[in-house]
């Protein structure tokens, strides 16, 4: 059974920076589709980026630019890194796996899910 497990979320101010870690536990990061996807309150859930085995990504519209999505398939560990973060970025972020290589914006294409890290921007 695979376990997912976010780090890294906070509050911080509008034009500041978070670093997100999602560490994959008891599977391996490599040969499936890694992504983060967030909810904010009221709201449904939404993609905000994802990475291909073959390390292709993809970005929401509104974070692209800002946000840079990675992975460390020796260490199986995914990351977000958010850059000039907004007010409307304030959310709960969680990471998600795919049992596909190749990548998805729905969330309902991901088989596991971590169980969230906040994030609150401040203007």
């Amino acid at each position: 059974q695979v376990q997912l497990a976010e780090s890294g979320g906070g509050s911080v101010q509008a034009g500041g920076s978070l670093r997100l870690s999602c560490q994959i536990l008891k599977q391996s990061a490599g040969g499936h589709c890694m992504g983060w996807f967030r909810r904010a309150p009221g709201k449904e859930r939404e993609d905000v980026a994802a990475i291909g085995s073959d390390g292709r990504t993809s970005y929401a519209e509104s974070v692209q630019g800002r946000f840079i999505i990675s992975k460390d398939n020796t260490k199986n560990m995914l990351y977000l890194q958010m850059n000039s973060l907004k007010p409307e970025d304030t959310a709960m972020y969680y990471c998600a796996r795919r049992s596909y290589k190749y990548c998805s914006r729905a969330s309902r294409d991901y088989d596991y899910w971590g169980q969230g890290t906040q994030v609150t921007v401040s203007s």
